[in-house]
C-alpha cells in the first residue's frame, strides 16, 4: 500500500541513557539540613498523655504533653491540632457531605445527622499552655487553632500541655463505640494530635471521609478503664504485673479495685490507637525475626476457627513483606477485631473480624502491608492516596497470591478491569485529586486502590519485575521514617533502572491520559503499529510467523531514554509524538498480540491482536 510505505519512511530512531542522583536523609529528632544539596528536615513531637475512661457513658478526660520540636527553617506563631471526633457530629462536614455526595458510603451516609447528644463524639480542649503559658485558641470543625504566646524558632523545641475531655462516638467510620460486631471501644484518631507541618507548609485538611497524615513521634500513654477490659493496640506494655496481665500470653490475674491503668510506650511512630473490650481473646504466636503478633477478637464460637488459623498466615505475610520491602522494626504487631472494616495504624490494625477464612486473611494481608506504605513509608495520604492504597494493594495482592498457593498469572487483574470501567464511565480524576475531592466516591475507591496498584505492576512492564523489586527495597531503605512524596519512588525507579520515569509519573498520575496502542497493518514481514492513546509507553510484542515459529520484540519509549532487561529481539525506540511504528521482520507473519503479558493498561485490547 502507498500509505504503508510512507509511513515506514518516516521512521527513524535513537537511544540515549543516564542516571540522575538525589540525597537522601535518616531519621532523627533533630532532622535538618538546609544546605543546596540536601534539603529535607521533618517535625519531632513527643506525647506523653494520662486518660481516665468511663466505660458507662463513654467519655473520657485526659492530660497531654507535647514537646513539639520545630525542625523547619521556618518561625512559627501559630500551631494546628486535629479534632478528628468532632466530625461526628450533626451538620460537620462530614455530615453534610456524605448526605450530599452522589453514592454515599453506606458506613456513613445519613448516620451522623441521626446521632443523640450522648451517642455523637467529641474533643473539648479546656486549657492549653506553651512553656506555662496560656494560649489563645478556636475550635473550627476538627481543626484546632493556636496561637502562639512566642514563636517557635527553627531548631527550638515547646511543650504544651493541655487538659481536655471527649466523647467516643457511635461506631460509625473507624472510631467508635460498640461496632456492628459489639466491640466496645475502637479508638483511633482519639485525642488531639498535632498538625504535621513540611516543606509545603502546614496540612490541615478537615476530617471529612479520607486519610490522615502525622508527626514522627515518641507516645508514652497511660489509660485508665474498667478492670475488666483487655486492651491491645500501639505500643509495648510498660506494667503487666501491675495490672495482672501477661501480655506476651493472654493470661489474665486481676488485682483488686474497679479500674486499672494500662501504660504502654511507642517509640518513632506518628498515631497511637488503641481497641478495648471485655471478652476480648488475646493469643500470640511468635513471629520472624523475633516479632510477637498479637491477636485479640470476641470470645465468639463462630470465628475463633478462623482466628486461630489466620495466625500462622499473618506470620507468612510478615516474613513476605520482611523480605520484599524491609524489615519490620518494631517488636510486635496487633491484629485486633473492631472498627468498620479495615483500617491501618501504628503497630496494629483494626479489621472486623465475622469474615470467611479467605476474606480475614485478604483485609490482614491489606492492612499489615500498610505498615510499610503508610506507616513506615509516611506519605501524605491526603494528597497522595495512591501511593498508600495503591503500592499496599500491589504488594498485599502478590502476597496473598504467594500465601494462599493461587499462582495467579496476575495477580493485579482486578485493579486492571475496575480502571477500565471507570475510564469508560467518563467519571476518572486525576491521582493528583485530593482524596476529598472526588467526585465520587467509586471514583476515588477505583483510583486510589487500582490505578495506584497499576502504577507499580505497570512499572514491572516498563522497566522490569526484578528492577521494580529492587526499587521497593531501595526505596524503604532511603525513606524509611521519613514522610516520600511521589518524585521520591520515581527517582528511586530511575536510579534502579537507569530509565527516565518523568513522563511516567506524569501522565499516569496527574492527568487522565490513557493508554491505547494497535495493530494497523500486517502485510508479508512487516507490521505497522499505532499509538492512538495519548499516554507513551514501549512495547512488548509477540509475533507468530507462517512457518510455526515465533519471535518476541521489545520497541522502547525514546523519551525513557534506556531500556529495561529482555530477552526480546530490541528493535530501534519509537519517539512518542510518531503515531505511526514499522516493525520489520525476517519471516512472514501470520499473527501480533502486543503486550501479552497485560500488564500495560490498555484501554482497548481487541486492537491489540490482529492475524495476516
Amino acid at each position: 500500500m502507498k500509505i504503508f510505505s510512507k509511513i515506514s519512511i518516516l521512521l527513524a530512531l535513537t537511544v540515549l541513557s543516564c542516571k540522575p542522583q538525589q540525597e537522601t536523609m535518616s531519621s532523627d529528632k533533630n532532622m535538618t539540613s538546609y544546605s543546596a544539596s540536601s534539603t529535607y528536615w521533618q517535625q519531632h513531637v513527643d506525647y506523653t498523655m494520662d486518660i481516665d475512661m468511663n466505660v458507662n457513658n463513654y467519655q473520657y478526660t485526659g492530660t497531654q504533653k507535647l514537646v513539639y520540636t520545630n525542625n523547619s527553617p521556618d518561625v512559627l506563631d501559630k500551631v494546628y491540632y486535629h479534632l478528628y471526633f468532632n466530625a461526628f457530629q450533626l451538620g460537620s462536614e462530614m455530615d453534610v457531605r456524605s448526605r450530599s455526595i452522589a453514592d454515599p458510603s453506606p458506613k456513613i451516609g445519613d448516620r451522623i445527622s441521626k446521632l443523640k447528644d450522648s451517642e455523637i463524639g467529641y474533643l473539648k480542649i479546656n486549657s492549653l499552655t506553651q512553656n506555662g503559658q496560656a494560649l489563645t485558641h478556636t475550635t473550627e470543625g476538627t481543626i484546632l487553632e493556636v496561637t502562639l504566646a512566642k514563636p517557635i524558632m527553627p531548631g527550638a523545641s515547646a511543650t504544651f500541655d493541655m487538659n481536655f475531655e471527649g466523647q467516643v462516638p457511635v461506631q460509625i467510620r473507624r472510631s467508635g463505640r460498640n461496632n456492628k460486631e459489639g466491640v466496645a471501644l475502637s479508638m483511633t484518631q482519639w485525642y488531639p494530635k498535632m498538625a504535621e507541618y513540611d516543606f509545603e507548609g502546614w496540612h490541615t485538611p478537615p476530617y471529612i471521609a479520607r486519610e490522615f497524615h502525622g508527626v514522627w513521634g515518641d507516645f508514652d500513654v497511660k489509660i485508665t478503664i474498667d478492670k475488666d477490659y483487655v486492651i491491645g493496640g500501639t505500643g509495648y506494655l510498660q506494667n503487666p504485673n501491675e495490672i495482672g496481665y501477661g501480655y506476651e500470653t493472654g493470661t489474665v490475674k486481676r488485682p483488686e479495685g474497679n479500674t486499672l491503668t494500662w501504660h504502654f510506650k511507642a517509640p518513632n511512630v506518628h498515631d497511637f490507637t488503641w481497641a478495648a473490650d471485655p471478652e476480648f481473646v488475646h493469643d500470640t504466636r511468635k513471629g520472624p525475626n523475633g516479632v510477637t503478633l498479637h491477636f485479640l477478637y470476641k470470645n465468639d464460637p463462630e470465628i475463633r476457627e478462623n482466628w486461630k488459623n489466620l495466625q500462622p498466615k499473618t506470620a507468612e505475610m510478615l516474613e513476605y513483606y520482611n523480605e520484599y520491602i524491609g524489615q519490620y522494626p518494631y517488636k510486635q504487631y496487633s491484629v485486633i477485631q473492631g472498627g468498620d472494616g479495615g483500617m491501618e495504624y501504628a503497630m496494629c490494625t483494626l479489621i472486623t473480624g465475622k469474615r470467611k477464612f479467605g476474606s480475614l486473611v485478604g483485609v490482614t494481608a491489606h492492612e499489615l502491608a500498610h505498615t510499610w506504605f503508610q506507616f513506615l513509608l509516611a506519605t501524605n495520604e491526603s494528597k497522595h492516596e495512591w501511593m498508600d492504597e495503591g503500592f499496599t494493594s500491589y504488594i498485599s495482592h502478590r502476597c496473598m497470591d504467594h500465601i494462599m498457593d493461587t499462582n495467579k498469572e496476575n495477580p493485579h487483574k482486578g485493579s486492571y478491569m475496575g480502571y477500565f470501567s471507570l475510564v469508560k464511565s467518563g467519571k476518572e480524576q486525576p491521582l493528583t485529586t485530593h482524596a476529598d475531592r472526588y467526585e465520587y466516591n467509586r471514583a476515588y475507591s477505583i483510583s486510589a486502590y487500582g490505578k495506584g496498584e497499576i502504577f507499580m505492576s505497570q512499572l514491572e512492564y516498563v522497566i522490569g519485575k526484578k528492577n521494580v523489586e529492587k526499587t521497593l527495597r531501595k526505596y524503604f531503605d532511603d525513606f524509611k521514617f521519613k514522610h516520600p512524596t511521589p518524585n521520591d519512588i520515581k527517582r528511586t525507579a530511575e536510579k534502579v533502572s537507569g530509565i527516565h520515569l518523568d513522563w511516567y509519573l506524569t501522565d499516569w498520575t496527574q492527568t487522565t491520559n490513557t493508554i491505547d496502542y494497535g495493530v494497523k497493518e500486517i502485510k508479508g514481514n512487516t507490521i505497522v503499529l499505532e499509538r492512538i492513546g495519548l499516554m507513551p509507553m514501549p512495547i512488548d510484542i509477540t509475533v507468530n510467523y507462517a512457518d510455526g515459529s515465533s519471535e518476541e520484540f521489545y520497541i522502547p519509549l525514546r523519551m525513557m531514554r534506556g531500556e529495561k532487561p529482555t530477552t526480546a529481539t530490541q528493535k530501534a525506540d519509537w519517539a512518542w509524538a510518531y503515531p505511526y511504528y514499522a516493525l520489520e521482520t525476517n519471516k512472514t507473519v501470520k499473527s501480533v498480540e502486543i503486550d501479552p503479558s497485560q500488564l500495560m493498561a490498555d484501554i482497548n485490547r481487541d486492537n491489540n491482536v490482529a492475524r495476516q
